[in-house]
């Protein structure tokens, strides 16, 4: 599947505490909360500048294809191609990348590991599963398996590492359809709320759909956690600025990650409008770029990562934003965003 195409279709308690404390042991401190990177954790302070949603390796063939006729990435390949990328983005400040590719879309958490070490980014993985573009990228275990089990299966990667690379998710990704919430949409969202509550992992859900998303909110609150434990990733799709609004009141994060050079002043214009409500405390930003696609001649068409250092804070700063609140969006919400603790309503 092109990436152009793909991208317009894509629409326990009682361990928690122990397990905060194994992260903060096995880095080094006893303070402070801790994100977890591919190369361990640290201290959320040390992110430093982040981009919140991008993309590094992804295979965007349907499920059964890529079992079928599997792609194991070429490592040496992938990185003398995205390196350059990634060192210009640290060169312009960037410290942390997230990398968003779910489990079924070509999560490689060795591969991931070796473009930090090499490009000196922290980097963020994830687990879960993806449900958009009409389920096509799930494992069958996803539809037949209860909330308990799946949940069972993201717990074991946050304990014990990621099909044998020892590397720990930063976060839960799921994905929704562009409509009302389904049944099987509504499990997952069970599953994630159950994996928060005994990893302290934040969740992240590609919505574009307000309605989807304030039933994701609300399945969550009845399942006690927080609001501020997800992320509504791709919120820029949805076009009714109030149910923005209202998620972040709510105290979810809103995230507009497809920032291009075609849309920079529209995400200006998403962000000012989130600040003159008092709400940019709730607010994500970042680009959904990259994508290094298995089957493609060296990864196909890749976009670098530097619009927003090149051209989207410029245009901040043009519309008034100060520099206080520049590193809020950059710095501070993404430390407390991905900051591994249990989060209750």
């Amino acid at each position: 599947m092109n990436r152009r195409l793909f991208l317009q279709s894509a629409a326990a308690l009682g361990s928690t505490a122990l397990l905060a404390f194994d992260v903060a042991r096995a880095a080094g401190s006893s303070t402070g909360r801790q994100v977890m990177t591919v190369r361990g954790p640290i201290e959320a302070g040390e992110l430093g500048f982040t981009l919140v949603h991008e993309h590094l390796y992804a295979d965007l063939r349907p499920h059964a294809e890529q079992m079928s006729k599997p792609i194991t990435p070429n490592a040496d390949e992938v990185a003398e191609v995205v390196l350059p990328y990634l060192r210009r983005l640290r060169e312009l400040g960037c410290r942390t990348f997230v990398d968003a590719t779910a489990v079924g879309l070509g999560r490689h958490a060795d591969l991931i590991k070796r473009l930090s070490q090499e490009s000196g980014l922290h980097m963020l993985t994830v687990t879960g599963n993806y449900a958009a573009v009409d389920y096509q990228f799930l494992p069958p275990y996803a539809r037949t398996e209860s909330d308990e089990r799946l949940a069972r299966r993201w717990i074991s990667e946050w304990e014990d590492g990621i099909e044998g690379t020892g590397v720990r998710p930063g976060f839960i990704k799921l994905s929704a359809n562009a409509r009302p919430i389904s049944d099987l949409e509504r499990k997952l969202i069970r599953a994630a709320a159950i994996t928060h509550l005994h990893t302290g992992l934040t969740i992240g859900v590609h919505t574009q759909a307000a309605v989807n998303a304030l039933a994701q909110i609300a399945e969550l609150e009845a399942r006690g956690v927080h609001p501020s434990a997800w992320i509504w990733i791709h919120a820029q799709e949805e076009q009714d600025l109030s149910q923005h609004f209202e998620a972040a009141r709510r105290g979810a994060w809103v995230s507009f990650d497809g920032v291009n050079p075609e849309s920079v002043d529209a995400h200006v214009a998403k962000v000012k409008h989130m600040r003159d409500q008092k709400l940019l405390r709730h607010v994500l930003v970042s680009q959904d770029a990259g994508w290094y696609t298995a089957g493609e001649a060296r990864g196909g068409n890749i976009r670098g990562y530097d619009t927003i250092q090149t051209q989207f804070i410029p245009a901040l700063r043009a519309a008034g934003f100060s520099d206080a609140e520049i590193d809020t969006l950059f710095i501070d919400n993404p430390a407390r965003a991905f900051a591994v603790e249990v989060r209750k309503r």
